[in-house]
């Protein structure tokens, strides 16, 4: 009961903060995007993997940034949420790089300056490509931190590659359930169809809201504005369509490829990562799967959102780091 009201709760919040955003306008000052983000900087040069998938050829564009310094001869790959690509993960990089860490960084299909095909997504095929993209770069190990969606894909790499995996870090997870008995079934045709049906005003609005329910009351920052934007953009271009589909398709993937089961079986040495105040029921889930995967380590941030990494990096990389390292417990769990 205490569960179903504290996420009542949150819907209520979500939907107040909807309603004072929908007088929000879209900004006209934006121009039409690319769909695959050769407009959009990051913080690394963009190299590119190519890959056939349900008989297309594509390309997985990827970061691959060496050690800053002496390396200490360790790989970390940074599996990126649904709403970004691998930009946004510049002061991860810069970091982890700093500490003698080589960083991989790959866009995943149907993301970021990767191809956008119109195909099946599931975490299988974005584990196995990633395994690919090592693979063609020569290394063997790897500690894997996941973020967002990317927090379900470093589960279901974990426990389907634990020979190359050292560590994974599960950060601010999605996915905390299995919500197929918990809400009907939506077709991409009809999520399709609604999000073209759209206007930009309110495309807008609901991209600001998305982004905004990542930081608890009181820590938006005006600069955050740019990841709306950023989302906001390929709309307005000739490609939005297709990039319509594409996200009509894989935003069902939480519901279609849960990862609840995955958890017991992961083998590695794993954290369990993020902003107490993400979602109502984040802490309790979070404890969750941190006491189902054997032996993993669990550290909660309060008063952090879902991106600690930008609301509150003095926070985040501590305990971060020295799990990395190996250097013992990252943290005692709240």
């Amino acid at each position: 009961m205490i569960g179903h009201m504290r996420a009542f709760l949150f819907l209520l919040c979500g939907l107040i903060a909807l309603a004072q955003d929908a007088a929000t306008k879209a900004p006209t000052d934006i121009k039409p995007g690319s769909i695959t983000y050769e407009d959009i900087d990051y913080p690394y040069p963009v190299h590119y993997l190519p890959l056939t998938m349900y008989g297309q050829d594509v390309r997985l564009a990827y970061m691959d940034v060496p050690a800053a310094g002496q390396p200490n001869g360790r790989t970390v790959m940074l599996f990126h949420g649904m709403n970004f690509g691998g930009f946004y993960f510049g002061a991860i990089i810069d970091t982890l790089r700093k500490e003698g860490f080589r960083v991989v960084v790959p866009d995943q299909i149907g993301f970021g300056r990767s191809s956008k095909p119109i195909i099946p997504y599931n975490f299988h095929d974005m584990a196995l490509n990633s395994r690919k993209l090592l693979t063609s770069l020569g290394i063997t190990k790897v500690s894997i931190i996941g973020h967002s969606m990317g927090g379900m894909l470093a589960t279901r790499f974990a426990a389907s590659f634990p020979d190359i995996t050292e560590r994974a870090v599960i950060y601010n997870p999605i996915g905390l359930h299995d919500p197929r008995y918990e809400r009907p079934w939506v077709s991409a045709d009809d999520s399709y169809k609604r999000m073209m049906a759209q206007t930009n005003d309110q495309r807008w609005q609901g991209f600001y809201a998305n982004i905004r329910r990542y930081f608890p009351p009181g820590a938006w920052k005006p600069e955050y504005e740019k990841y709306v934007r950023i989302l906001y953009a390929p709309t307005l271009s000739a490609d939005w369509p297709r990039w319509a589909m594409v996200r009509a398709i894989y935003q069902q993937i939480t519901y279609l490829d849960p990862v609840d089961y995955d958890w017991p079986k992961i083998k590695v040495k794993t954290l369990v990562i993020g902003g107490e105040q993400d979602t109502p029921d984040f802490a309790e889930r979070a404890r969750h799967i941190a006491q189902t995967i054997p032996g993993a380590e669990l550290v909660l941030l309060p008063g952090l959102g879902h991106v600690p990494h930008l609301q509150a990096p003095e926070m985040f990389f501590p305990p971060l780091l020295k799990f990395l390292k190996g250097e013992g417990p990252a943290s005692t769990a709240r």
